[in-house]
């Protein structure tokens, strides 16, 4: 058996970790409820962020992230529940609600008749009241986004990183307080990656309240100081990375070989002595179990001659067990 450093060791935590860093409440959506197709698709959802704080919302395809993000945008309607921008209320102070926000979807939504700079005019003017100073604001971005040297260029003619960053900077041209980022790095190369990284670190700087989702997990553990998971629609989990993967997967994963004797055996013995508790799922030739402090101390005792290794989870994990989970309705 082989063990790998602790989680504490694995996942670095965000710039904020305590409330007392936080400013106030600049988003609260609470009991959200929404039916598409004749489906519930989002099932009592809330979410609750502050000013400084990332929050990474995460779930597997069909989980309800993007209806949710949609919701809180104004882009639906929900069928039950309430949504307040900056103590604004979106159904009933909608412009008020919609000039505190900012939205940077997941697709790039430009309009290529326009320069890079142009396209901040276009969507600075677009808010009442708009923004003082707007063309120095605009300045500002383009030089802090790196996006100077291309200000007069098509944004048809950029890569797509620096496409990604001018998308990021139309989202906060009017200076918002609460800005939703909908997978902002898809596609990119690592370098660009951490470029938009650190982008989204200037602005949780700035006191905005962002919502992240991402399905790179590498990304939603640097970035995010909480996370909330979604599953058929209902939260599923919810707080800082660590709490989170306990709560889902467990404290600890055995990653056993497909070729190593005894790993078959192993597997059956989970199935009749932890069923419920352990779903295994296999990745290319290995077997990926999660379990518990109990679970492995049963786990050890009962297998000592077998070969292999324990390591503490993931994210990677937590999509893993979810995936194994079947929708209650």
């Amino acid at each position: 058996m082989t063990t790998t450093p602790n989680i504490s060791q694995q996942l670095a935590p965000a710039a904020h970790t305590t409330a007392d860093r936080l400013g106030d409440v600049l988003l609260s959506a609470q009991g959200l409820v929404k039916h598409l197709g004749g489906k519930r698709v989002v099932d009592g959802i809330g979410l609750t962020v502050r000013g400084g704080e990332v929050l990474g919302l995460l779930g597997p395809n069909g989980a309800g992230k993007t209806t949710t993000l949609r919701l809180c945008y104004g882009y639906l309607r929900p069928d039950e529940g309430s949504i307040a921008i900056a103590g604004h209320d979106l159904q009933r102070e909608p412009d008020a609600a919609r000039r505190a926000l900012g939205v940077c979807t997941q697709d790039d939504t430009f309009d290529n008749d326009f320069t890079v700079r142009q396209n901040l005019v276009q969507a600075g003017r677009y808010y009442r009241p708009r923004p003082s100073d707007l063309d120095e604001k605009i300045e500002a971005l383009l030089d802090q986004f790196g996006l100077m040297p291309y200000a007069d260029q098509s944004p048809e003619t950029l890569s797509g990183g620096y496409r990604r960053r001018l998308m990021i900077a139309r989202a906060v041209v009017h200076s918002p307080r609460v800005v939703f980022l909908d997978e902002p790095t898809t596609g990119l190369d690592p370098q660009a990656r951490v470029a938009v990284w650190e982008l989204v670190r200037s602005l949780r700087a700035r006191g905005m309240a962002v919502v992240l989702t991402t399905h790179y997990m590498d990304e939603a553990a640097r970035l995010s100081d909480r996370l909330q998971v979604l599953q058929h629609g209902k939260v599923r989990a919810h707080g800082p990375a660590r709490s989170v993967l306990g709560d889902v997967v467990g404290e600890h994963v055995v990653v056993m070989s497909s070729d190593e004797p005894g790993t078959q055996a192993a597997l059956r013995w989970i199935a009749e002595q932890l069923p419920g508790k352990a779903r295994p799922a296999q990745v290319l030739a290995d077997w990926h179990v999660p379990l518990d402090a109990a679970g492995l101390s049963r786990f050890v005792a009962a297998f000592a001659e077998l070969r292999y290794e324990v390591r503490p989870p993931t994210l990677d994990d937590l999509f893993l067990a979810l995936a194994g989970e079947v929708d209650p309705r």
